[in-house]
C-alpha cells in the first residue's frame, strides 16, 4: 500500500508575505506587563487587556488575559511584553519561557516558528482545534468580522507523519468548509505553506 497525496503549493495570496508587513512594531518605551504562573501567562491590566483583544492575542476570563505560550514568545521577541515570575517578581527571558513551555508541549519550537511567521505576514492566527489542527488564521483584516478562513496543520521536515491522522484531519476541515494547509518546517527552519485537497490510499 503507498499513499499519494494531493498536495499543491499554497498559491493563496492570503499566505503570501505584502510588500509591506500588515502589523509594525512601534517602538514601546514602556512594555506591557505580564505574569507566569502555574496557570500560564496572564495579563491583569484593563487597557492591555482590550488592546491585545482587539488585535486577536488571548482569552479574556475573570478580568484577566491568558496568553498561549507562542504569544507570549512573539510579544516578548518584539520587545512588547514583559513576563515577570509570578513567585520571584524577576523578569523571564526569551530562552526560559520556551524552555518552561517545551516542558509541556514537545513541539513548542515549532509551533512558534508557524505562529511568528504568520504574524510577521500580517495575519491572525488564533489556536486549533485540535485533532491536528494547530491553528486558525484569519484573512487580514477580516479577525472579528469573519470566521477563520484557513486551518493550518504543523509538520516538521523529516518527521514520520501518519496518514491515518492527516485523512483524519482533511476530513475534519472540509466537514468545516475550511481550507486544509500544511505548514512545514524544513531544516532551517524556515515555514513553506502547502495546499492538501485530497489524500488517496491505493
Amino acid at each position: 500500500m503507498y499513499t499519494t497525496a494531493l498536495v499543491n503549493e499554497l498559491e493563496i495570496t492570503a499566505l503570501k508575505h505584502p510588500e509591506h508587513e500588515a502589523e509594525t512594531v512601534r517602538e514601546i518605551e514602556l512594555k506591557i506587563k505580564a505574569s507566569l504562573g502555574e496557570k500560564g501567562v496572564l495579563v491583569s491590566s484593563p487597557e492591555d487587556i482590550e488592546g491585545f483583544s482587539l488585535r486577536g492575542y488571548g482569552v479574556s476570563e475573570n478580568k484577566k488575559l491568558t496568553l498561549t505560550f507562542y504569544e507570549a514568545l512573539f510579544l516578548v521577541s518584539k520587545n512588547i511584553l514583559q513576563v515577570d515570575d509570578e513567585k520571584t517578581g524577576k523578569e523571564v527571558s526569551f530562552q526560559n519561557l520556551l524552555r518552561r513551555f517545551q516542558l509541556v508541549d514537545e513541539d513548542a519550537w515549532v509551533k512558534y516558528l508557524i505562529y511568528r511567521d504568520l504574524r510577521s505576514r500580517g495575519y491572525v492566527a488564533r489556536e486549533g482545534f485540535g485533532l491536528g489542527i494547530d491553528f486558525r488564521v484569519y484573512e487580514r483584516g477580516e479577525y472579528g468580522k469573519e470566521t477563520a478562513r484557513y486551518l493550518i496543520s504543523g509538520i516538521q521536515e523529516g518527521k514520520p507523519v501518519s496518514v491515518e491522522e492527516l485523512a483524519r484531519t482533511l476530513k475534519y476541515a472540509q466537514s468545516l468548509k475550511k481550507k486544509l494547509v500544511l505548514a512545514v518546517i524544513n531544516r532551517r527552519g524556515e515555514v513553506v505553506y502547502y495546499s492538501l485537497s485530497q489524500l488517496t490510499l491505493k
